[in-house]
């Protein structure tokens, strides 16, 4: 399939380090379509093998792994090209409109990795110059807007110029392979589908934790925030995956309109509820993994006094009759304890305990990263001399672990996130793409949380870096009676 896949930003942070390393693994792995022309769009004065060489400086600070070689890079970089763009100037996308004409492809794919106030100009010029016929898909990078407000008007604009069915807005936690095994265990295996519901789930966790700081990115992560940055998207789209019903196909609306449902279902938040059910953190400086790091405010480029929240903990329900009263714990950081992003599902205890000693529930863990698989968390006998049941009273239980790593199962090199929904914008798959309603309800959900923290900007917990975060996170879910999973 001859296709074109045009980078708006391909100087940019996003170009460099995830999509052209996303594809060249695909190049490697013989899954990109042959007879494909990649085209970067940037303002600076460069040629084809100016921005070429400037890559391939990029690409060296790749993982040993996944770095080309010279031969490799030449090989693959053949299909790369250039394009200088003032992408406020019609002539200029005159100019694109004259390259994509050089050849018919099949596909053209325009990726926006911009910053998100520049689609809806870029949009309307793609479709003033005629580029918005039925070949083409545009690509949106999160975060889609700031607010709901600023979402709609993206997605006005964008349906003004393209179908629904051509705008692909992309959240790249949907493509990681762990996600893509949480709707195989759900919807590919019946043994989970008895227990999936508030009878026997006594709460569900999700943590999304980064051990790293804001680094060089202080400027945008200071207007953004983890609320934004995380929760409104990643978090939220793990949260319909693990409460949607199951769909009536694998059709990619099917799918999708089922997840609306779970949004729409989210107990709504007012004042007291964000008060009560809300933890916002900044982090301070402390020691990551040994090393002594700054605290935010410390940070290149973060203003003095910045209220900016770096961790968020929130309870939330889902207001139908399978979860009607089970919370939902979501949890997101910067500069936490370890790099560590799992859905812990705690079950209730068994209903009448005969055994001594631990009385632990069952849980089951899905491993996101940096590791990939499934834990399930059981109670068993130890295999003592004595007998389980005997008359010198039960023996008592001890945890144990069934333990699913998928890179062992799969030994082969699995597909990328990045990777995977590159591959599915140039062939047209939407099952992993978020959907304009889908995206709009979410911001619809969090915007009560972003109006009362603009009224008190001051309400920031501050925790040391290389903790879990502040230890209001830990009153919030012992409030209920529980414990995050690495307190448990």
């Amino acid at each position: 399939m001859a296709f074109d896949l045009v980078f708006f930003g391909g100087t940019g942070d996003l170009t460099w380090r995830k999509l052209m390393p996303a594809l060249f693994q695909a190049w490697r792995h013989g899954t990109l379509p042959l007879g494909g022309r990649i085209l970067a769009v940037a303002r600076d004065e460069r040629d084809d093998a100016g921005y070429r060489a400037w890559l391939k400086e990029r690409l060296a600070e790749a993982d040993s792994a996944k770095r080309p070689s010279d031969d490799e890079f030449e090989q693959f970089s053949r299909a790369i090209h250039y394009l200088r763009m003032d992408l406020s100037q019609p002539a200029d996308y005159a100019r694109l409109t004259a390259w994509l004409a050089e050849r018919h492809a099949d596909t053209v794919v325009m990726y926006l990795a911009t910053s998100p106030h520049l689609f809806p100009q870029i949009c309307e010029q793609l479709g003033a110059a005629g580029l918005n016929h039925d070949r083409v898909r545009v690509v949106l990078e999160k975060p889609l807007g700031h607010d709901l407000a600023s979402a709609q008007e993206i997605n006005r604009v964008v349906r003004s110029v393209f179908s629904e069915r051509q705008a692909l807005r992309i959240d790249h936690y949907l493509g990681k392979p762990a996600v893509q095994n949480l709707m195989a265990l759900r919807f590919g295996n019946v043994l989970f589908e008895p227990l999936w519901r508030r009878e026997r789930v006594a709460n569900i966790q999700i943590t999304l934790a980064e051990s790293l700081g804001v680094g060089t990115r202080g400027d945008f992560y200071n207007r953004t925030g983890a609320l934004r940055d995380m929760i409104q998207n990643h978090a939220l789209q793990l949260l319909t995956m693990m409460a949607m019903e199951p769909p009536s196909s694998a059709d990619a609306d099917a799918i999708r309109d089922e997840k609306l449902k779970v949004l729409r279902s989210l107990k709504p938040f007012d004042a007291v509820s964000v008060a009560r059910d809300v933890v916002r953190g900044q982090y301070r400086a402390g020691n990551v993994m040994g090393q002594t790091v700054r605290g935010y405010q410390e940070e290149e480029k973060v203003p003095p006094h910045s209220h900016t929240e770096t961790f968020v903990a929130i309870k939330c329900e889902v207001q139908n009759w399978r979860w009607a009263g089970v919370p939902f714990y979501l949890r997101t950081g910067k500069r936490l304890a370890q790099r560590h992003s799992e859905i812990v599902v705690n079950f209730h205890p068994t209903p009448h305990p005969i055994f001594p000693g631990s009385h632990a529930p069952n849980r089951l863990v899905i491993k996101l990263q940096p590791e990939d698989g499934l834990e399930l968390h059981l109670l068993a006998a130890r295999g003592t001399e004595r007998s389980v049941f005997n008359h010198e009273g039960l023996e008592a239980l001890s945890p144990v672990s069934l333990d699913l790593d998928f890179d062992k199962a799969f030994p082969t090199e699995r597909v990328g996130a990045y990777e995977r929904m590159l591959l599915d914008a140039i062939a047209g798959r939407l099952n992993l793409f978020v959907r304009s309603d889908e995206q709009e309800q979410a911001w619809r959900w969090v915007e009560p949380v972003l109006q009362s923290w603009k009224h008190d900007p001051s309400g920031v917990k501050s925790y040391t870096a290389g903790t879990w975060g502040p230890p209001a996170a830990s009153a919030l879910v012992a409030r209920d009676g529980f414990a995050w999973a690495e307190e448990a």
